[in-house]
């Protein structure tokens, strides 16, 4: 298959690009370059510089793909929530402009990055995908929005959806040679390791006060690959003919700031002073999912989501990759087995 990955210089993107073109699909990457990196993008792919609002570069590169993976959006809480219009305007009338042209080009598959800041303030834990919806962000808010889109879409146009609920991504390409590089970076384990890395003497998490076990956030974590591979097993499943739907990707397993910085303090050799600051806006206490429904319905296993795995090849990408992303495209990784088939936010 030919996909369109929008958002493939991005974190979660370029390791779903890689993750496709190892499985035998060739790829169109559009981005914007606002938050992506060109150097994050496999050379076996081809980037067209846009945005998922412009129709003509849409017109360039919908004809001959026969599918639509949608990760390009803005991701940060505190962001949203002080210009929520911005978030709006980016995560879903840019991208309705999208749909409109996939429509018109006759490409009727696509699978979405979507949040499970969806959820808000659970009432039950772990979180099932018929949990009720209620945002308490406008990230969160944005996503569901165009999650109704999607679904208004496969009436009107007949575009069948996959919508995937992440949960925190976090993690590396094992080799360290794709990882995450936000800037500013928001998400608690790139942040604790840069932190450790640079000798810092202290570290702020956003609140001690939730009603959690230790007073800080309690999150899912789930790495990256095993998100791409999430990706590339719905891509085919609307390929086979298999029907749309929503689906939670996470580990099962939640973990406190403190039990992160922990862990990272442990694989790095680092330590950092904890300092307890405020809440952060929008942050609600835990989010862990279920992922039963993408076991059953993808056959998907989050293989390297165990909190040590996902930890060890941050530092290992970190390690490697002070700085973050240099100038350039890197070239194609050796033909070697891949990985078995908003992180999170320091809450």
């Amino acid at each position: 298959m030919h996909i369109l990955v929008t958002g493939g210089a991005g974190y979660i993107g370029s390791v779903t690009v890689r993750t496709l073109l190892d499985a035998g699909h060739s790829v169109t990457v559009l981005d914007t370059l606002e938050k992506g990196w060109n150097a994050a993008v496999d050379a076996r792919a081809a980037l067209e510089i846009g945005s998922v609002g412009d129709r003509v570069a849409l017109d360039r590169v919908l004809p001959g793909c026969d599918a639509v993976m949608h990760l390009a959006g803005y991701i940060e809480v505190a962001e949203s929530q002080s210009d929520p219009g911005r978030y709006f305007a980016n995560n879903v009338s840019a991208p309705q402009v999208m749909l409109d042209a996939m429509a018109d080009h006759g490409v009727d598959a696509l699978v979405f990055s979507s949040t499970a800041a969806v959820y808000g303030r659970p009432v039950g834990i772990p979180i099932h995908e018929d949990a009720e919806t209620l945002p308490i962000n406008a990230y969160g808010e944005s996503k569901l929005a165009f999650e109704k889109l999607l679904e208004a879409s496969a009436e009107t146009a007949g575009i069948r959806s996959i919508r995937l609920r992440y949960f925190n991504a976090a993690g590396a390409w094992p080799d360290g040679s794709l990882g995450e590089a936000h800037r500013p970076e928001t998400h608690l384990i790139p942040s604790v390791l840069t932190a450790m890395q640079a000798g810092a003497s202290r570290f702020e998490v956003f609140g001690g006060d939730y009603d959690t076990p230790d007073g800080t956030c309690v999150r899912d974590y789930v790495h990256v690959c095993d998100l791409a591979e999430a990706h590339r097993l719905a891509l085919e499943r609307l390929e086979q003919g298999g029907p749309g739907g929503v689906l939670n990707l996470g580990s099962g397993c939640g973990y406190s700031n403190l039990e992160v910085v922990a862990a990272c303090a442990e694989v790095s050799g680092c330590t950092v002073a904890i300092e307890i600051g405020p809440r952060r806006a929008g942050d609600p206490a835990s989010l862990v999912a279920s992922h039963d429904l993408a076991s059953s319905d993808l056959g998907w296993i989050p293989r390297r989501s165990d909190l040590r795995t996902i930890v060890e090849d941050a530092w290992r990408w970190h390690s490697a990759h002070p700085a973050g992303y240099g100038k350039g495209r890197p070239k194609a990784p050796p033909a070697e087995p891949g990985p078995d088939p908003k992180a999170g936010g320091r809450g």
